[in-house]
């Protein structure tokens, strides 16, 4: 097996929960992984991940979605709700991924912020969670001209959209959660 995934294979069932979580909230989604360890590499881990994201049902992708700020908002640092061996260094980790991966909007102007802002609220009364995209590498500009765009959804292809976004974010924090090791 690969060094870089040996110790996740290694760790306890609770402390590996933990440590996937930080990567996609969804409960469900860190049990289909844990029920597939020992990976053999970081290709077949992010493989998992990208098919257990697939394979979620709605209720689970929410679980996930209710983990996530809205997009110019920053993320708490929490441990987790029922996981009371979530240490604070892995909530604060999670948090401090999220706050990088919306940097783009760190410095955008108020106009764009204002406009996100209404068009996250919008977007929520419209499909009853938050606007969910992979922040890293677009500006506030990209994340607001892809949440106009997405408002005209229907219902089935948005949940198609979140679910693509949601397992790329899903990839990149597992590729994060790796490389901090």
């Amino acid at each position: 097996m690969s060094g870089d995934i040996g110790w996740l294979n290694a760790l306890t069932p609770d402390r590996a929960e933990a440590e996937l979580l930080t990567c996609c909230a969804s409960r469900e989604w860190a049990r289909k992984m844990l029920a597939h360890r020992p990976y053999a590499d970081r290709a077949d881990l992010i493989t998992a991940a990208v098919s257990a994201v697939e394979e979620l049902t709605w209720l689970d992708v929410e679980e996930a979605l209710a983990a996530h700020p809205r997009i110019g908002e920053r993320a708490a640092v929490a441990p987790r709700e029922g996981l009371s061996d979530t240490p604070a260094e892995t909530a604060r980790r999670e948090a401090m991924w999220s706050r990088d991966e919306q940097s783009g909007a760190a410095n955008a102007a108020a106009a764009v912020l204002d406009e996100l802002a209404a068009g996250n609220v919008a977007y929520e009364r419209r499909f009853g969670h938050v606007f969910l995209i992979r922040a890293t590498g677009r500006s506030a500009a990209e994340m607001l001209a892809q949440l106009r765009k997405r408002l005209d959804n229907s219902v089935t292809d948005e949940r198609r959209a979140v679910r693509a976004e949601l397992a790329d974010i899903t990839w990149l924090r597992v590729e994060k959660l790796l490389v901090r090791r």
